[in-house]
C-alpha cells in the first residue's frame, strides 16, 4: 500500500497549501501526496490573496469535481481525502468511480442533508453579500475567528488567517443553499458499488456541526458500502491545521490501510 497516491482535496477559503501539514506525514510513511488546487486558484496564498482572478466568480461545484477528476482519472491506487467542501468534492468522487477509499473531514452537507440553524448563522457573511453568488468573496476576520478556526489558540488565529485564508467563489455556497432545486451537489448516498468512506466530525466546528456530519453519515446507511463516523471531541472546522490534527491524520490513514 506504500505507493499509493493520497489525493488531498481543500475547501472553501483555503489553498493546497492548508495540507502541507498532512502531506509531509503521509509522504513520511511512504506515500505519494498529489495535492490540486481548485480552477484558478493553482497559485500561492499570498498571491491568491492579492490578485484574485475574476473567472474565478463563476466556479461552482461541477466546475471543481470536473477540474478534480481530470486529474484523478489517470491516476491508479488512490486514496482520497477532502476537508469541508472537498469533502463533499470526494463523496462525488466516489460516485465516479474513484478511489479505492475516501475520508471526508467534516464535509459540507450534500442534496438531501439538510444544515441546522447553526450551520446558517456560520454562513451569514456570505449570504448577507449582495449577488454573492456571482462574486469572488473572502471570509472576513472575525468570521474566521468565531465559525472557522475557534479551536485555535488566540495568539494563532492571526498568522493563520494573514498566511492561509484566500478568496473563494460565492457560487458554490448559493449552490448548497439552493440544492433542493438543481443536483450540483448531489451524492448517491444508496451507491452500492463506491469505495469505502470514513465521515470525521468535531463536537467544536460551527461551521459543519458534527450533528450534521452525522445526518450524511445516516444517509450512507442506504448503501452496503463501507461507511464508517469518528467524532474528535474538541476540534473545530479547522481541525487540520488546529494542535493535534496529528491525529486526525493517523487516523484517516488507519482507516484507508484497514479497508483496503
Amino acid at each position: 500500500m506504500s505507493a499509493a497516491t493520497i489525493v488531498l482535496i481543500h475547501g472553501a477559503w483555503l489553498s493546497p497549501a492548508s495540507w502541507d501539514r498532512f502531506a509531509q506525514r503521509f509522504e513520511a510513511s511512504g506515500y505519494r501526496c498529489l495535492v490540486p488546487a481548485w480552477p484558478f486558484e493553482d497559485r500561492s496564498p499570498e498571491d491568491l490573496r492579492t490578485t484574485p482572478l475574476p473567472q474565478l466568480a463563476s466556479v461552482g461545484v461541477k466546475e471543481i469535481v470536473d477540474h478534480l477528476a481530470a486529474q484523478i482519472a489517470p491516476l491508479s491506487d488512490v486514496v482520497l481525502v477532502g476537508h469541508s467542501f472537498g469533502g463533499l468534492f470526494v463523496q462525488q468522487l466516489l460516485d465516479r468511480g474513484l478511489g479505492r477509499a475516501a475520508v471526508a473531514i467534516h464535509p459540507a452537507p450534500g442534496r438531501g442533508v439538510f444544515p441546522d440553524p447553526a450551520a446558517f448563522k456560520a454562513s451569514q457573511g456570505v449570504l448577507k453579500v449582495w449577488s454573492f453568488w456571482k462574486k469572488v468573496l473572502t471570509m472576513s476576520r472575525n468570521d474566521f475567528d468565531r465559525f472557522f478556526a475557534n479551536g485555535l489558540p488566540d495568539e494563532q488565529r492571526a498568522v493563520e488567517y494573514e498566511t492561509q485564508v484566500v478568496p473563494t467563489p460565492g457560487r458554490i455556497f448559493f449552490q448548497a443553499a439552493t440544492a433542493p432545486f438543481h443536483r450540483a451537489t448531489e451524492v448517491r448516498y444508496d451507491n452500492p458499488t463506491r469505495s469505502p468512506l470514513l465521515l470525521i466530525s468535531g463536537s467544536e466546528d460551527r461551521t459543519v456541526p458534527a450533528a450534521l456530519v452525522k445526518k450524511t453519515h445516516l444517509r450512507h446507511q442506504g448503501s452496503p458500502a463501507v461507511t464508517e463516523l469518528v467524532e474528535f471531541p474538541g476540534r473545530s472546522h479547522y481541525t487540520i491545521r488546529e494542535p493535534g490534527w496529528e491525529q486526525v491524520a493517523d487516523r484517516a490513514r488507519e482507516f484507508w490501510e484497514r479497508v483496503i
